[in-house]
């Protein structure tokens, strides 16, 4: 039988211990038999979880001979790692065990240099600081999770049911994994990444600011057939001008804020009201339907359709 270790660390988000735990503790074989033993791990007796406090019956000893090492996001990614902690990964990993991390379970398996010189991803909101801390992984903000074959990685909450499913069917094939997202009211396999859920909000510029006047009326002109000219004119500079304080004030050129500025505003429309796809483009200032499903699509990674579907 396989056995998983899911290792709690100090200030687990429950949500990220559990998934792996029932997913992997229901999951059955053809034959009935289950497919894993599940240990719970931690270094000391207690460990904080927020709302509560637990008591894992497994101490480190428990990730020795396990097949796979899970470790789930925790609440504070910067806290520093456990020496015995390190040591312990470490260990499985020279040994040839198979490590995961969910959300920003990510930042303590990064941390051991595990993940040095490969493709990894975390939480959207985290993956900026996970980069800065960790420049040798390759960060990956926009996928639900990363195989690296011994490491993989996924982003936050549900898509750590994501790539337990993945990990069942790498172990037992389709059938199996079905029956285990069947059970978990989940699809073996969600189209696109986690870009579609990212908010893509522009970046703010300081109250104040040169551009503060300049981008309300960006917003509130979404629709008009826009050019890099007509910006810098209504803000009375250059366009070399207006490229620099765009990057100074907001860390992207004009044209690219516009366009996730349209973006952002169609996907509130899809949720919020009934219009059809081609009506939003026009809307939000594309100038064809063909043109607003490419560059939504690249940016949300599914199609308008899918993003209705999902969030209205």
């Amino acid at each position: 039988m396989h056995t998983v270790a899911v290792l709690a660390l100090d200030q687990v988000i429950p949500f990220d211990l559990t998934t792996p735990i029932e997913v992997f503790s229901r999951t059955r074989l053809p034959d009935g038999r289950p497919g894993y033993q599940v240990r719970v791990c931690a270094e000391r007796d207690d460990v904080d979880a927020g709302a509560f406090a637990l008591r894992a019956p497994w101490g480190m000893e428990g990730l020795r001979d396990a097949d796979t090492i899970i470790v789930p996001g925790v609440t504070n990614p910067t806290a520093p790692l456990s020496p015995v902690v390190h040591d312990a990964v470490r260990a499985a990993a020279d040994d040839g065990t198979r490590i995961a991390s969910v959300c920003t379970g990510t930042f303590p398996l990064a941390a051991t240099g595990l993940l040095n010189g490969l493709r990894a991803t975390t939480h959207w909101r985290a993956a900026g600081l996970l980069a800065t801390l960790h420049p040798d992984v390759d960060v990956d903000p926009d996928v639900l999770y990363v195989d690296n074959g011994q490491f993989l990685t996924s982003a936050g909450a549900a898509a750590g049911l994501d790539l337990c499913l993945h990990m069942i069917r790498r172990d037992y094939g389709s059938a199996v994994a079905a029956d285990a997202a069947r059970l978990s009211v989940m699809p073996l396999e969600r189209e696109g990444g986690q870009a579609q859920f990212i908010v893509h909000d522009h970046t703010p510029a300081p109250q104040g600011s040169e551009l503060e006047t300049l981008l309300t009326w960006l917003r509130e002109n979404l629709a008009r057939d826009l050019t890099l000219g007509d910006i810098a004119a209504q803000s009375g500079t250059s366009t070399r001008t207006l490229i620099r304080r765009f990057r100074d004030q907001t860390g992207t050129t004009p044209l690219q804020w516009l366009h996730r500025a349209r973006i952002r505003q169609a996907q509130h429309l899809l949720e919020t009201t009934d219009h059809s796809v081609e009506r939003i483009g026009g809307q939000v200032g594309f100038g064809s339907p063909t043109t607003f499903r490419d560059r939504f699509k690249r940016t949300t990674g599914v199609s308008p359709q899918t993003y209705r579907r999902t969030f209205s």
